[in-house]
């Protein structure tokens, strides 16, 4: 088959509901065409729409945050400005991903009650376009982070520039998803202010964000709107990173963007800066910001990576830690810095066009990222550890800096968004769920149909349900099926088996060398074509790089792209002191009725305990694994990812 190679010309970035304008190399099938049906995903799609969304809809009325707004329209300086300087983005985070569930299942009377909420965020507004409630509503008393001016505290604690970005961010997918534009004047009225006040100009002022991801959200009104002064500003803001007076490696702001190579700081500031630095990289062609961010990106993944896809080493500065330095039981990988990983691997995909980036993008969605929320979409994690003691760890309610919950409330609508990509006449197949979905491929309407029971087994159907036409279909071979766990040394499986996958076209195989990571087929399509795609998809021992010391003579379990843990409730045995060769036998069993349905592994091992001489023995113990996602759903007790195989590692 003839091998085609990305090239780096750029797109029209295109939505049924947005301008034309000059957007990334690889373009992004937006949620708005993707119906998702699948089961694994159907459920927590499910429980986000019926759960979460509500749920933080319900805390955004209970903690005042609909009040700050309207406090911010009639201002007093009785008013006592409390909570935290960003508490208005858990508004428009909320309202991000009811947009997204809603395009997907139209709710008027949440269509209703969120533009009743627009009229009460609108109000907190000022004449020229600034929002932020934590200074407007008692500007001679504002919140202690704020300062007595405007952008004063910005690149510490104010976050005026963060919470430019979640609006944007929200307003731009409320558009996307309803056509309307009383999100997004708002949004775009309060950018303008900050085009006009922050840049280079002699009567302007010159700021970085504190906390990132205005960078991100500018990117998106650029191609929302088509104005490049949008998309200068996110290049503005990171150009001038590291050249402030505000030097500081917490924020990453030590030296310029373009001179740092090494990932380092709060977690989730940096994801989000990296994100922001692939989008300007992506959307200008700088070759000093692709080799910026190639190079952390090669940092992040050869040296910082947890197997969960989970970033943040350290709970001090919730950031990352030394090169190799993977704590398990104190691991941070706070679900936001999770979220902030796919969307930096989700950038640098459209950017190259590379099936490693989804490699880490999968690996964090199905572990590091979910393990964030509980499966009925009520309770959550903030960080994400891989190893905890007897005394159990449970996910909560909500939390007083409440930005996972309402992160994950607006992520977990959007994965329809990251299935399908377009570049002239090739289709990526991403993720594999079952859906229905409309791809533009040059100039025709082609509808796509997946079917599957992945990530249980490796079998994906894709139809060509509507439409015909000369196009690439391109489908991503997972590096897990490919015996490389990660683009990098730092994991690797420790047998011995070489997994196969096969592809059918109307019940004929075909062959193909891989491009990229990419299986290609080539041909005109026509109506009812079907390929089916099979991975072998067995339990595996993967183990750390040496240089690792908290995995050293550990080994842990993953299949397909889950990762494996066992927790108290189904072992006898005490699960952080019980031994694991790597010989041992896994056994893969379907559990339909546990845990919304899942797969567990069946092996055994053993521990060391004490005969009535008082002898150490060797007793061998069976053990069961379950997702890492799952853990924690039963009750609160111990829970290993790693499990030693040397007597040493114990």
């Amino acid at each position: 088959m003839k091998k085609f190679f990305i090239s780096v010309s750029f797109l029209l970035f295109h939505s049924p509901t947005l301008l034309f304008s000059q957007g990334y190399p690889i373009t992004p099938v937006s949620f708005t065409q993707v119906k998702v049906t699948d089961s694994f995903w159907g459920k927590r799609l499910k429980a986000s729409r019926e759960v979460t969304i509500p749920l933080a809809f319900s805390k955004c009325e209970e903690t005042g945050r609909y009040e700050n707004f309207i406090k911010a329209a009639h201002p007093s300086e009785s008013y006592k400005v409390e909570g935290f300087s960003f508490d208005d983005t858990d508004v428009y985070k909320t309202i991000e991903g009811a947009s997204y569930s809603m395009q997907t299942y139209p709710d008027k009377k949440l269509e209703k009650y969120i533009d009743s909420v627009l009229v009460i965020v609108a109000g907190g507004q000022e004449p020229d376009g600034y929002l932020n409630t934590a200074r407007t509503m008692n500007p001679k008393h504002p919140h202690q982070w704020v300062g007595m001016e405007r952008w004063s505290q910005v690149e510490e604690l104010s976050h005026e520039f963060y919470n430019l970005g979640h609006m944007l961010e929200g307003a731009v997918a409320h558009y996307q998803a309803t056509g309307k534009r009383n999100f997004l004047d708002i949004a775009i009225k309060y950018a303008d202010c900050v085009c006009r006040e922050i840049g280079p100009n002699p009567n302007q002022q010159v700021k970085v964000p504190g906390h990132q991801i205005a960078e991100m959200g500018l990117c998106k009104l650029y191609l929302v709107t088509g104005d490049k002064k949008y998309l200068d500003q996110a290049k503005f803001f990171l150009d001038m990173r590291g050249k402030t007076s505000h030097r500081d490696p917490y924020n990453q702001s030590r030296k310029p963007v373009t001179e740092e190579f090494e990932a380092i700081g709060h977690a989730v500031r940096a994801a989000y800066q990296y994100s922001g630095m692939a989008d300007v990289a992506a959307l200008t062609g700088d070759q000093a910001y692709i080799t910026a961010i190639d190079s952390i990106w090669n940092n992040i993944v050869s040296k910082k990576l947890y197997i969960t896809g989970g970033i943040g080493a350290r709970h001090d500065g919730e950031a990352f830690g030394d090169a190799y330095e993977l704590p398990n039981e104190t691991a941070y990988c706070e679900t936001c810095a999770a979220i902030g990983n796919v969307y930096l691997n989700h950038r640098l995909f459209l950017l190259h066009g590379e099936s490693k980036y989804y490699d880490i993008l999968e690996r964090t969605l199905y572990n590091g990222l979910i393990s964030g929320v509980s499966m009925d979409g009520g309770t959550f994690f903030y960080p994400n550890p891989l190893s905890v003691g007897n005394e159990g760890y449970e996910r909560q309610p909500w939390f007083g800096c409440a930005c996972c919950p309402s992160n994950i409330s607006r992520f977990i609508p959007s994965i329809p968004g990251y299935v399908y990509a377009v570049k002239d006449s090739q289709v990526f197949v991403n993720l594999f769920m079952s859906n229905r979905a409309t791809v533009n491929v040059n100039k025709k309407k082609i509808v796509l149909e997946q079917e599957t029971n992945y990530p249980w087994n490796g079998d994906v159907k894709v139809k060509v349900a509507e439409g015909n036409g000369d196009f690439t279909l391109n489908i991503r071979i997972p590096g897990w099926v490919r015996n490389q766990p990660v683009a990098s040394d730092l994991y690797s499986y420790v047998d011995e088996q070489t997994l196969q996958y096969k592809v059918l076209v109307n019940g004929v195989q075909v062959e193909s060398l891989l491009n990229n990571g990419y299986f290609q087929i080539s041909k005109k399509w026509r109506k009812n074509d079907i390929v089916e795609v099979h991975f072998d998809m067995q339990p595996r021992f993967v183990k750390a790089n040496e240089k690792v010391k908290a995995d050293q003579g550990r080994i842990a379990i993953e299949c397909g792209p889950v990762v494996y843990c066992a927790e108290w409730v189904d072992n006898h045995s005490d699960v952080n002191k019980t031994l694991l060769s790597p010989k041992n036998k896994l056994t893969l069993v379907h559990k339909p009725e546990l845990l919304n349905g899942v797969n567990i592994i069946q092996s055994y091992g053993q521990s060391l305990t004490y005969d009535s001489n008082g002898k150490l023995v060797v007793q061998d113990t069976p053990l069961t694994f379950i997702p890492y996602y799952a853990y924690s759903h039963r009750g609160k007790g111990a829970m290993n990812v790693w499990f030693p195989y040397r007597i040493e590692a114990l």
